[in-house]
């Protein structure tokens, strides 16, 4: 008996003129967990969903414990134990957790009525599995996204999963959840469940892959085992390019203060002070709950404080709304791109210009389409967004490229002060490292930038100084000369 689980071999796959998959291999083993990287567009989705059956391959073939497909149906890719874990966990909101758990045991059984008891004790067998204390009754909806993560889990174990497929797993997750996923990882892997771990953070597929293969292109352009790999060669397998974070700061140089916060309080955090100076990254990092998104909010005008004060520029403001922070020089690179950050189904020229439109539209407000069309492209090429045209809907675009349009709207305003939550949450290796080069060229014009992240590599490569808060206060200040990442994790 082979001792493989999954063995892909030679699979292409076009979607009209694009070749998606370029003869691809992928082979895991029974009982391990698996990395596949690579950036985003390099493949990845597409074999997946090949292997559970979504698509199928134009050649090559996929074996599934030991019986080969040349093109396999969804029903038979869960017959075979293959389950996948999107992003969005694929839970039904309006529901119980019992009800999520239960319901797919409840369609196959084409049963006309629901049994109470029945779903009850099919979702408990469901939780017990992985030592899931939930409230059965609860409604999806009003649960932590950690928690639906878990539901999702829970219920492909009700299928008898032998292999499954988790999506970036932990980009919505705090570090206290990831540990908890990770445990479930370890306990699910001593149950003989083989995991194919999708993930671009290589502190990720240390801590809990055995193997990984990486995609570049729509190509396989590395499988190894973990044990083999390092920074430099991730990164280079990855995009094809080779990154020196420690160049990323030279010719720093801070000058005068350009934002100063005393004695600022708000819902949120407390008594917070600090300066930032015109040529400076901050960082301001800390836990899920520390302060740290309140405090960007109102900088921005977004949570109003009831005590302290803002100085911009040597004079004490007022900011009421986010007009007045952008009238101040001000910007806000909102934590959630998706919900907060975009508007998905205009066009990425739209999405850049929205912050400017009265600046290029006349008095009796008709646009200028001609500026608008100008800014646009003038934006794409400047800050590197990867698209064949500025009018295809934002949507259409990476993780990357999306987070890169809400920059672009943002500098576009020509701030003196730019804030950032979370950055590059979601974002992979190269578009990462082309933001982190952006925020220090940006810096070295004279900004002043902020940036809100608990990712302390990020945080270590790029910052000048960082500061943590725990419950709403600032508990600690890192200079540069100090800053490293194991000091910060102690601290955050």
């Amino acid at each position: 008996m082979s001792e493989n689980i999954l063995s892909v071999k030679g699979v292409h796959k076009s979607f009209g003129g694009v070749h998606a998959l370029k003869g691809v291999d992928l082979t895991i083993k029974k009982g391990e967990v698996h990395c596949l990287a690579g950036e985003n567009g390099c493949g990845k989705s597409t074999i997946i969903k090949v292997i559970s059956g979504v698509h199928k391959p134009d050649s090559g073939e996929v074996e599934l414990n030991g019986k080969k497909y040349t093109s396999i149906t969804p029903s038979e890719a869960i017959e075979a134990g293959v389950q996948i874990i999107y992003q969005d966990f694929s839970v039904f909101p309006n529901l119980t957790v019992m009800e999520n758990l239960a319901i797919n045991k409840a369609l196959a059984s084409k049963k006309k009525f629901i049994n109470k008891k029945e779903f009850r004790r099919i979702a408990e067998e469901a939780v017990n599995k992985i030592n899931f204390k939930v409230d059965l009754d609860a409604l999806v909806e009003d649960l932590p996204v950690a928690d639906k993560q878990l539901i999702a889990i829970s219920r492909a174990l009700l299928a008898d999963a032998k292999l499954i497929i988790m999506d970036e797993p932990t980009t919505t997750l705090t570090k206290t959840e990831v540990k908890r996923l990770f445990e479930i990882i370890e306990d699910l892997k001593e149950q003989g469940v083989t995991i194919l771990f999708v993930s671009h953070k290589l502190d990720e597929v240390y801590e809990i892959c055995d193997s990984i293969t990486i995609f570049r292109n729509g190509e396989n352009v590395l499988s190894c085992q973990v044990s083999e790999m390092d920074d430099e060669k991730f990164a280079y397998y990855m995009t094809g390019r080779k990154f020196d974070s420690q160049n990323i700061k030279q010719n720093a140089k801070a000058g005068d203060s350009i934002l100063e916060v005393k004695n600022l309080s708000a819902p949120g955090f407390d008594n917070v002070n600090f300066n930032l100076r015109k040529g400076e990254v901050l960082g301001i990092s800390g836990q899920l709950g520390s302060g740290r998104t309140e405090l960007s909010l109102a900088l921005f005008g977004l949570l109003k404080p009831y005590e302290g004060s803002i100085v911009v520029d040597g004079k004490e403001v007022n900011i009421t709304s986010p007009a007045k922070a952008q009238e101040l020089g001000i910007a806000l690179v909102p934590e959630d791109r998706l919900t907060e950050g975009l508007f998905l189904s205009q066009s990425i020229k739209r999405n850049i210009n929205v912050t400017k439109l009265d600046e290029l539209s006349s008095k009796l407000g008709v646009m200028n389409i001609t500026a608008l069309t100008d800014e646009s492209k003038g934006w794409v090429k400047n800050i590197g967004v990867k698209t064949k045209d500025h009018e295809y809907p934002v949507q259409t675009l990476s993780g990357g490229n999306q987070q890169k349009v809400v920059l672009a709207r943002w500098l576009a305003t020509n701030p003196n002060v730019l804030i950032l939550n979370a950055p590059t949450v979601g974002v992979d290796i190269g578009a990462k490292h082309d933001i982190h080069t952006l925020l220090r060229n940006l810096a070295n014009e004279g900004r002043g930038i902020i940036v809100v992240s608990d990712d302390v590599k990020e945080l270590v490569d790029v910052c000048d100084r960082v500061m943590v808060m725990q419950q709403g206060k600032i508990i600690n200040e890192i200079a540069s000369g100090d800053l490293n990442a194991d000091m910060l994790s102690q601290y955050i």
